[in-house]
């Protein structure tokens, strides 16, 4: 699925197309893309009609569309979702879903979604911590690249709970934003293993890990993200390149780009996680109410 900066490179791309607009009219083409929005569709699209677009926004793998009067036009990319600017007239895509129309009659919305697992709803904004966001995703994390990110809240949060780090990355509502690429990169970065557990690691070494995910991402943000699937694209369809600089994840059997060992791939999670068996070590089980306990002095790491 994208993780922040692919949703990051879509955010950019409609914040320059939208913004300031106002919807015209909005055409649902699959009940399944608005399953969220529990009204139906002539409820989403009647409402939308007339709204004036304020500002785009985004939390963590979060996107939402800021309306007049307070409320949210909230969009998730799930497996597969698109969201593209096209010119009027422009030939439907395939798997087209949901279209937004404006009042300029300049380019529209689109969203697109082949596998049907993303989808937008509307919601009202509520302020949390100073910040409006939709009600929805109130509890999901700031993630490391919003402005008021605080890194040693982040270092406490994680150290607090008894898991797994690369788990604790993983939990939207812990740190928003990483997901199964950029843990495993930012790990391979802090050549930790993800079964490291959290509250044996010093904060030094968490927030070392969370800057590492910090940068890995602000790196892939320059490169447009991260496109394995040709699904995943910015608004005008082009794809990111950053798969190309990509240290470990998906890099089964080849070399560490810092040590040369083959890179190894582990089952997490009904997924996988890649490292290097010579920069990450896996810990040592060891008997105790802890599990997963690193090998060596009982001592922060």
């Amino acid at each position: 699925m994208p993780e922040l900066p692919e949703v990051e490179v879509v955010r950019r791309g409609l914040a320059a197309h939208v913004s300031g607009r106002e919807l015209r009219s909005v055409e649902v083409l699959h009940p399944r893309a608005i399953r969220r929005h529990l009204p139906g569709s002539t409820d989403f699209s009647g409402r939308l009609a007339g709204r004036r677009v304020d500002a785009v926004s985004r939390r963590g793998k979060y996107l939402w569309v800021s309306l007049d009067e307070g409320e949210a036009l909230l969009a998730h990319l799930g497996m597969s979702g698109q969201l593209l600017v096209q010119a009027p007239g422009t030939p439907d895509e395939k798997h087209l879903r949901i279209r937004f129309s404006f009042a300029d009659d300049g380019p529209e919305l689109r969203f697109v979604d082949q596998r049907t697992f993303g989808g937008c709803m509307l919601d009202d904004l509520v302020e949390v911590d100073g910040t409006p966001v939709p009600a929805l995703i109130a509890h999901i994390a700031r993630d490391p690249m919003d402005p008021l990110f605080s890194l040693p809240s982040a270092v406490a949060t994680l150290r607090g709970r008894r898991t797994e780090v690369k788990r604790a990355l993983l939990d939207q509502s812990l740190v928003s934003g990483i997901g199964n690429i950029y843990a495993d990169e930012a790990l391979w970065r802090a050549k930790l293993h993800w079964a490291r557990p959290t509250d044996r690691l010093s904060a030094a070494r968490v927030a070392e890990v969370l800057s590492a995910a910090t940068e890995v991402m602000v790196e892939a943000l320059g490169a447009g993200g991260t496109s394995f699937d040709a699904l995943y694209v910015n608004v005008n369809g082009q794809s990111g390149y950053f798969d190309r600089s990509l240290a470990v994840y998906g890099q089964e059997g080849l070399p560490c780009p810092r040590c040369g060992r083959p890179v190894r791939r582990e089952p997490f999670m009904n997924r996988s996680s890649y490292s290097c068996p010579r920069c990450q070590p896996r810990p040592r089980v060891t008997s105790g109410p802890r599990t997963a306990v690193a090998s060596g002095p009982r001592k922060p790491a």
